[in-house]
């Protein structure tokens, strides 16, 4: 209970309501120790904040409905131009990008932050109050399916194909360098998307597949609308994987049937599960293809890859059935439906049996969607809080004044930083690859980071939206804040494109894989990456923990491999983190080592590597990997559970 003692006083029916403004002086005086959010004085009037009181004081005796009541309001946090204001973000195009194409980027992202600020971001949240509806049936019982998007969420696939969002990266106006450009665009728009950076996603991993087939000539119309800046001829594109028996258990998991036709077409029978943006114009999907005798291969080899468009010329469904919308905890933006496929026509896109094969190239853009939208959230919400804190006074001085408050935002920035860095890193290797620029090397060490960040991202971004959340303290909690929006939004990048376990295992099987190659590519890279350093007194310390986590790397792959498979599985998900991490201290270091690098850049880079870097390393000396604590694992999950005994 607060710490207030109301004066006393009864109620007296003759007394009117004006009069009670008689007793709030005593009141207020007695309530200056509150230390509810709602009670503070606004941000930005610390000056006002006696003379405000002194003008409340003077009008005790007015009506309390007339009254002025500014002292119990906070001022909103208003952000500007998100490109002019991100400080790392312009430190690493000066660093990286040629001069020449840096000058016609900075130019481009300018312009796109002021579009943001003016018009998109207002969309957004047009998008967030009107979500998709679904009318499955007119008034006289006639079957519609139709999906009713708002306004808002049209015109931003119009700006996105003005943009060239999706188009950016298969132009290649700047070789190499124009999926950094790409992904910089999509983690400006991200969190002003009204949650269209998740069809966009889809239609950039739809486009990499066609691209990756050599665009067949039955997909060429279908990649040129994909990659349009044409908002007339743009497409967006779903991925329909998920089906009712399991989502990332692909090869088990899906039941839907391709059968042949005559002219070569194929018709797919199937239930899909979940499907974002059911909007779309086009989708890529799984299906196992019927023999004449109406059998199927199971598992991953019976899995073929489908293209199919989701309305015919005249806007009707393909042979669809709209079950219903999903009711979720974010991105209510974006419509995610449960899907009938009842004889769809599609086009068979991949070697029969080659369809998890031909769609990893779709996964791996969707995955670095994913880290884009994480790193873009952390930064949207450090972007507001410390606004925040230069407007709101609490305890008679600005937030930003208050030591405790700016050390939290500090260590949620120096996070966000590294997350940055590690997305950069993965776009400037995709960058290499699809420009036929990467060796051997480059594309090893992407195929084993683009799971590394996308798991280690979406917890990150997870716990860091929420703890700046409590920078606004109650206000934080409020709807119309839209803060709880950014956090729902956020909360689901940990299990789209994979959930952290999952990828801890795909991570593993890339070891597997090059049997260990991977992971001396990774140790080499990093190597070189702190040689930069050397000759930085100031960086020492963070060159010294990072030695020493690369060594207790290596020395744990050697141990744990030994061990067997049950080992490494339990080790997977620290040993994961444990990657992402150490690489991403490694290019804090890179960044701080630069000459013209600032005080912030060193301080970032030595704070990073003041956590456990290699918490692997621990658990495994701690006894955490082996059989009896694995046993134990069980045992704590299901103590007092009904049954327990059966279930061990």
């Amino acid at each position: 209970m607060f710490a207030c003692h109301f004066p006393r006083w009864r109620p007296n029916a003759t007394r009117k309501p004006w009069q009670w403004g008689r007793f709030l002086p005593a009141i207020w005086e007695r309530c200056q120790t509150w230390s509810c959010e709602g009670f503070n004085t606004p941000a930005g009037q610390g000056q006002q904040v006696g003379e405000q009181e002194k003008q409340e004081s003077e009008g005790l005796e007015m009506p309390f409905a007339t009254r002025r009541t500014e002292t119990l309001f906070q001022e909103q946090p208003k952000i500007g131009n998100q490109y002019l204001e991100d400080a790392l973000l312009k430190s690493y195009l000066k660093t990286n990008l040629p001069p020449k194409v840096r000058e016609e980027v900075n130019q481009d992202l300018e312009k796109f932050g002021n579009r943001l600020l003016t018009e998109i971001k207002p969309l957004a949240w047009e998008c967030e109050l009107n979500p998709p509806v679904f009318r499955q049936y007119d008034a006289w019982g006639q079957r519609l399916d139709h999906i009713i998007t708002c306004s808002a969420w049209r015109r931003m696939k119009e700006i996105v194909a003005e943009q060239g969002l999706i188009a950016e990266a298969y132009e290649r106006r700047y070789s190499n360098w124009s999926r950094v450009h790409q992904a910089i665009k999509l983690y400006l728009f991200s969190n002003s998307s009204g949650g269209f950076h998740c069809p966009l996603a889809m239609t950039d991993g739809a486009a990499k597949v066609i691209e990756s087939l050599g665009i067949p000539g039955s997909l060429k119309n279908a990649f040129d609308h994909l990659t349009s800046r044409d908002p007339k001829k743009f497409w967006t594109s779903g991925q329909w994987m998920t089906e009712r028996r399991g989502g990332s258990d692909v090869a088990n998991g899906t039941e839907t049937v391709a059968r042949k036709q005559p002219d070569g077409a194929y018709h797919l029978y199937g239930f899909k599960w979940f499907t974002s943006a059911a909007d779309s114009d086009v989708t890529l999907t799984l299906a196992r293809i019927a023999d004449a005798q109406g059998h199927v291969k199971q598992g991953s080899g019976g899995l073929s890859l489908f293209f199919l468009k989701i309305r015919d010329e005249e806007g009707k469904l393909n042979s669809i059935k709209v079950q219903r919308l999903k009711d979720k905890l974010g991105t209510r933006q974006m419509a995610t439906a449960e899907l009938w496929l009842d004889g769809a026509e599609a086009e068979l896109i991949s070697a029969e049996g080659r369809g998890v094969a031909s769609i990893s190239n779709m996964l791996n853009i969707t995955r670095i969607h994913n880290v884009i939208a994480a790193v873009a959230s952390m930064r949207r919400m450090i972007s507001l809080s410390r606004e925040y804190a230069l407007r709101r006074v609490v305890f008679g001085k600005l937030l930003k004044d208050h030591p405790l408050h700016m050390q939290t935002i500090a260590r949620m920035e120096v996070q966000t930083r590294g997350a940055f860095l590690l997305l950069m890193e993965i776009v400037r290797l995709l960058g290499l690859v699809e420009t036929n620029m990467a060796n051997e090397q480059d594309q090893l060490l992407l195929r084993l980071l683009i799971p590394v960040a996308k798991l280690y991202t979406g917890k990150q971004a997870s716990a860091v939206v929420v703890e700046a959340m409590e920078c606004f303290g109650g206000q934080g909690y409020m709807e119309d804040t839209g803060l709880p929006v950014i956090v729902r939004d956020t909360l689901v990048l940990s299990i789209w494109e994979g959930t952290t376990n999952i990828l801890s295992l795909d991570v593993l099987r890339s070891l597997t894989k090059t049997q260990g190659q991977v992971m001396a590519i990774f140790s080499s890279t990093v190597q070189r990456k702190l040689e930069l350093a050397s000759s930085t007194e100031k960086l020492e310390p963070a060159v010294k923990l990072m030695q020493d986590a690369v060594s207790n790397l290596a020395q744990l792959v050697r141990r744990a491999g030994s061990k067997g498979a049950v080992t490494m599985e339990l080790a997977a998900r620290d040993f994961s983190y444990s990657l992402a991490r150490i690489y991403a201290g490694a290019l804090l270091i890179e960044h701080a080592a630069r000459p013209d690098s600032s005080s912030t850049d060193v301080s970032t880079a030595r704070r990073w590597c003041n956590q456990e870097l290699c918490p692997v390393a621990t658990e495994l000396k701690n006894g955490s990997y082996d059989a009896e604590e694995a046993f134990m694992d069980s045992c704590l999950v299901y103590d007092g559970s009904p049954g327990s005994g059966s279930k061990l």
